[in-house]
Order: structure tokens, then sequence, then C-alpha cells
């Protein structure tokens, strides 16, 4: 399914459909995608914006209760101001180093506080090395692997593209395919008429 422009709807709607889309992902990682051993959760953000305090990310456990990768998925809140964006960040920043994988979605456009996109702006903080997001493929995919030497695998997109099934890492020799795509659909599939009307710019 064709991803659809968030960017000019209420941060609200995008909210609505991001709880919806992390529990859809939960349940497709726990219904055979993860190897025996791995659950997913959905845990709650402890970002400070309304929303995005209230969104949930997913988090990837061992059965011994032991965090091994991380899903975010951007919402308008985390790039809303520069303590906003630098606390996301950070965040990435600290679950890398301490050797949990991630996996980040941005399906926003670069704001003035991350000219290059959400990966440009995590990846300075692990190295220093030149990235440019193309001009027709604004939005961001991030694959992140906390082994050593730190990896970063980033897949450009636009609005009208589908989701691309980046990995999610385990440990730096395992990974699963991320279910986004189906996901996606499966929990655009269930939102009210009156939602994807205002993100498909339809007057009821």
């Amino acid at each position: 399914m064709p991803i659809h422009d968030w960017s000019h709807v209420d941060p609200g709607i995008f909210h609505d459909f991001h709880q919806a889309w992390t529990i859809e992902i939960r349940n497709a990682l726990n219904s055979g995608l993860l190897p025996p051993g791995y659950f997913a959760m959905a845990v709650t953000s402890a970002e400070p914006d309304f929303y995005t305090h209230k969104a949930n990310r997913i988090a990837i456990k061992h059965r011994l209760g032991q965090v091994v990768a991380v899903i975010e998925i951007v919402s308008p809140g985390n790039k809303s101001g520069v303590h906003a964006l630098r606390s996301f960040v950070e965040k990435a920043d600290e679950l890398l180093r301490k050797g949990i994988n991630l996996l980040v979605v941005d399906l926003f456009p670069p704001s003035p506080r991350d000219p290059q996109g959400i990966h440009k702006a995590i990846w300075e903080e692990i190295q220093d090395e030149p990235f440019q997001l193309p001009p027709d493929k604004p939005l961001t995919v991030a694959a992140y692997s906390a082994g050593e030497p730190k990896t970063a695998y980033v897949e450009p997109v636009a609005v009208g593209d589908p989701l691309p099934g980046l990995p999610i890492f385990l440990d730096p020799d395992t990974y699963v395919p991320a279910p986004l795509e189906p996901t996606y659909e499966a929990t655009w599939a269930k939102c009210p008429e009156a939602l994807k009307e205002a993100v498909e710019g339809v007057s009821p």
C-alpha cells in the first residue's frame, strides 16, 4: 500500500494510526516472525510532548527479559522543537551504545531541525560520514545493528511508495524482516472512514 501524506493532518490523527499500527506490528512479530525465545511488547514512550508521551514503541525481548531491539515510529512531536528532536536522537544513541538494535520509521519530511532527515541526526552521534536524502525521497526507514562496528541500513522513501522490509536485528548475525508494509495496510483497512478522508484530503 502506498505511504500516505501524514504531514497535513492534525497530529492526533496520526497518533491514532500510530497506536493501532504499533499493535499490528507487535502481533505480526509474535505470530511467528520472531524466532523461539523472543517476543515483542508495546511500551510507552517517555517523551515530553503530549502525543509523543502517549505513543507506543515496540521492544523485542529475549525470554529472560533482555531488550534486544526497539522499533520507533517517529511522530510529529519528535520533531516539534529542538529539545524534542534532541531527546529522540539521544535516546536512539543511548540504545545503540547499550547494544540494543533499532529500527526507525519516519513518515514525516525533514524539519529545520533535521534537514537531512532523522537518520542523519541519529548517525551523527555515532560517526561522521556524509549522508544526503534524495530530493524526491524525503521520508526515511532505517535499520541499525548495534554490533561492532555499528551499521546503518537506510531506505529513503516518499509518499506513494510501499514500505520496505528492512531487517530488525536481534543480534549482529540474526535478524527478521520488519513487517511494515502488511501491518500498515492492515491498520489502514481498519481505520474509520472519517480518518481516511482526512488523510486522503477527501471532503465528507
